[in-house]
């Protein structure tokens, strides 16, 4: 009885073992067979064609970016505006209004304009002798490009005037949006895609700006709630030029809505945007104004002793090189 007894439990014993490793070979070949699935699947995906990138859209759907520059007469102009014109060249749906400060279009910006492969309109007025700044005056004395930009807003608001380009000024409905670039700053193509989809007026730092790192407006949970500057900031609207853009139909619904020429120094901008908006509802862009994305350079005006002196000498640099 006790042989039997003991046979049955060895069996037993044998029958376990067997069958614990028969599921261990199991769970190994599972484990093989998860493996090489995976393996196959990433081979697979090594060889599969990365996916197409998310398409941008089409030009035609996007708002128009209308840039108002007033530009005037120096020694520096053409090289400023070419810097200008090769950013612009960069954005989509983008069109140059070009004012010059004279009576009519000068051979240096009509040639520069029909080269550049923008979209423009070229538009001329010459700012009246009392608004000039006089010899020796510093340039903040006078605001400057006031009758420039006005006549850029009287084209978009169909009053003509246009030289040369494009001369009919955008329907009724047209989608865009407006911004006023001086021709001596520094622009980062991002900063055009920011303000692209303005519904009312978009702010943002401005650069090297009122003695300070940088010019902006201060934003708390989304919404604007002040300004850093230093100089006069209880003004309206203590903001750079370079600095807000106004969506093109909110301009047209305020026909007045104007530069005042006759404005306190640093209130030209206010001069405008108080017709427009109230500073609670402007419309922080830049990461909630935390990135400087414009910046106020200045070019230096270029010392040209030796060549007065070679001009007095008759032997000047060839008038006919346009510079």
């Amino acid at each position: 009885m006790k042989l039997k007894l003991k046979n049955v439990f060895l069996a037993y014993f044998l029958v376990s073992i067997a069958g614990l490793l028969y599921a261990l070979v199991q769970l190994a070949a599972e484990q093989l067979r998860q493996k090489d699935l995976r393996i196959s699947q990433l081979q697979a995906d090594l060889h599969r064609p990365p996916p197409a990138p998310a398409q941008p859209p089409e030009p035609e759907a996007l708002p128009t970016i209308y840039v108002v520059t007033p530009t005037y007469a120096r020694l520096v102009q053409k090289a400023e505006l070419v810097r200008l014109s090769q950013t612009l060249s960069l954005v989509p749906r983008l069109h140059w209004l070009l004012v010059e400060d004279a009576e009519g279009p000068t051979p240096l910006v009509s040639g520069l304009l029909a080269a550049s492969g923008l979209l423009f309109t070229h538009l001329a007025v010459l700012t009246p002798k009392a608004q000039r700044l006089r010899e020796g005056e510093p340039g903040w004395v006078r605001p400057r490009g006031v009758e420039q930009r006005n006549r850029a807003l009287d084209w978009l608001r169909s009053r003509g005037g246009a030289v040369a380009g494009e001369k009919d000024p955008p329907p009724p409905g047209t989608r865009g949006v407006v911004y006023f670039a001086d021709d001596d700053n520094t622009y980062s193509r991002e900063l055009f895609e920011e303000m692209r989809w303005t519904r009312g007026v978009s702010v943002w730092p401005v650069g090297l700006v009122g003695g300070l790192r940088f010019e902006g407006p201060r934003v708390q949970d989304g919404r604007v709630v002040g300004f850093h500057t230093a100089w006069e900031p209880n003004r309206p609207f203590p903001v750079d030029m370079a600095g807000f853009a106004v969506s093109l139909p909110l301009l047209l619904a305020k026909p007045n809505a104007r530069f005042d020429a006759t404005a306190p120094r640093g209130h030209l901008e206010s001069s405008l945007l108080s017709h427009l908006v109230d500073p609670k509802d402007l419309e922080p862009r830049a990461a909630n104004c935390t990135r400087v994305l414009v910046w106020h350079t200045r070019t230096e005006k270029p010392k040209m002793k030796q060549e007065e002196q070679l001009q007095r000498q008759g032997r000047g640099s060839d008038p006919a090189v346009e510079v």
